[in-house]
């Protein structure tokens, strides 16, 4: 199916959207690998894990203060020969004598003969000697192995999204890697004789290349791994050997510019013979867009002015491929406007705004090559496409940028 160049027959934002997720949902078949967890946070589980062994791994103190029978020290105050120390990471096999109290330190080992910890704030030393103030029931301050988990027992189920919590409770049973979701892999190419790389001097009529950081900085912060950031001219040549080098590298593309209805628009000029999909969305930003799948590879294409790129992954990219990622679902929430708007009939319209105590209020230039304006926003006002004009307070629906 491909569009037709002209409003009426306009896709519209909802199908797009549903062309896309459709085309990107077999991604979900990812296969699963392993990593380090060091290099873990933010991946996917691919299967449960169990824990190896038994937390407390042995029995330990959970205080600073003095390892002895409880029955010794049952009337109190009662002085006790002190027999020694026992520091965190002591390795040896100690047996606490009858009648006596041996110093530990918080996460020593246990000594065979103790049942409970005296805190060191209820005792005095005396020389070679400890006067107990207050007597202990067997178990206080001795931590048990197993009460935190047992081994065999699921530890972090399959299909969470590792936070540092997660991390933490994986390295404590001494895991050195996990199984994960491969993350989805990107490619982002864009086009335009008139892009140039940051710290290249600028020469009239060139302007900065903002859109394939922008892009990659988007798919890392969604749970994509972006293996390939490129640009090429308006070369037809030259386009096509980037994209075979994207597509070789990446499970889904992204393109840049040269998709609308210019004399220069060498993404939609190259793939449209190839099966490619381009014309009109019923959205403002970000009416050009194009679909294709290039040796097998998606290959999704957006118009080169930076707000309609960025708006562009927001609305159609970015809910699919958090799913993907197994990231929570965009947040969207229904505010009153602080400023009226007018908007075109028959475009779905996503204004930059940001939110106040008391509604949305609209970011100060609203034109598509107004990416610096866009930085001071922090939502997008869902405009829609039957609305033409909303008075100050009407109820409108927002998504979290």
């Amino acid at each position: 199916m491909t569009y037709r160049h002209t409003l009426a027959h306009a896709r519209s934002v909802d199908d797009h959207r549903q062309r896309i997720e459709d085309l990107l949902s077999p991604l979900a078949a990812r296969t699963s690998e392993r990593v380090p967890v060091t290099a873990a946070l933010g991946r996917r589980l691919a299967e449960d894990v169990y824990s190896p062994l038994d937390l407390p791994v042995f029995r330990n103190s959970s205080m600073d203060g003095y390892a002895v029978r409880a029955d010794s020290v049952a009337i109190v105050p009662v002085t006790l020969p002190l027999a020694g120390v026992i520091a965190a990471g002591n390795t040896g096999e100690l047996t606490l004598p009858a009648g006596a109290a041996l110093k530990v330190m918080t996460g020593a080992p246990m000594p065979a003969g103790a049942d409970c910890v005296v805190p060191v704030e209820h005792t005095k030393v005396h020389g070679e000697a400890i006067t107990i103030e207050k007597s202990r029931a067997a178990g206080d301050f001795v931590r048990e192995p197993g009460t935190d988990v047992r081994a065999g027992e699921l530890l972090v189920p399959a299909g969470t999204v590792l936070l540092p919590r997660h991390i933490a409770a994986l390295a404590a049973v001494g895991l050195p890697d996990l199984p994960v979701t491969r993350r989805v892999r990107a490619a982002v190419l864009t086009t335009g004789d008139e892009l140039v790389s940051a710290g290249t001097p600028l020469l009239p009529g060139q302007i900065y290349n903002s859109n394939g950081i922008a892009l990659a900085a988007a798919l890392t912060d969604n749970g994509v791994d972006v293996v390939s950031l490129a640009h090429s001219t308006d070369d037809h040549d030259e386009f096509r050997n980037r994209l075979s080098e994207a597509t070789a590298a990446a499970d889904l593309v992204f393109t840049s510019g040269g998709v609308s209805m210019g004399d220069f628009e060498v993404v939609k000029d190259v793939l449209t013979p190839l099966g490619g999909e381009f014309g009109p969305v019923a959205i403002q930003p970000g009416g050009p867009q194009g679909v294709s799948v290039i040796d097998n590879v998606p290959v999704l294409s957006f118009p080169g002015n930076p707000v309609s790129t960025m708006v562009s992954f927001e609305v159609f990219a970015r809910p699919i491929l958090r799913r993907l990622a197994g990231l929570p679902d965009i947040e969207t929430t229904d505010l009153p406007l602080l400023d009226p708007v007018r908007s075109p009939n028959g475009k779905r319209q996503f204004l930059r705004g940001r939110r106040t105590d008391t509604g949305v209020a609209l970011v100060a230039g609203q034109g598509s090559h107004l990416i610096a304006s866009m930085a001071q926003a922090d939502v997008l006002i869902d405009i829609p496409a039957t609305a033409t004009e909303l008075p100050a307070g009407t109820i409108v629906s927002v998504q979290e940028l």
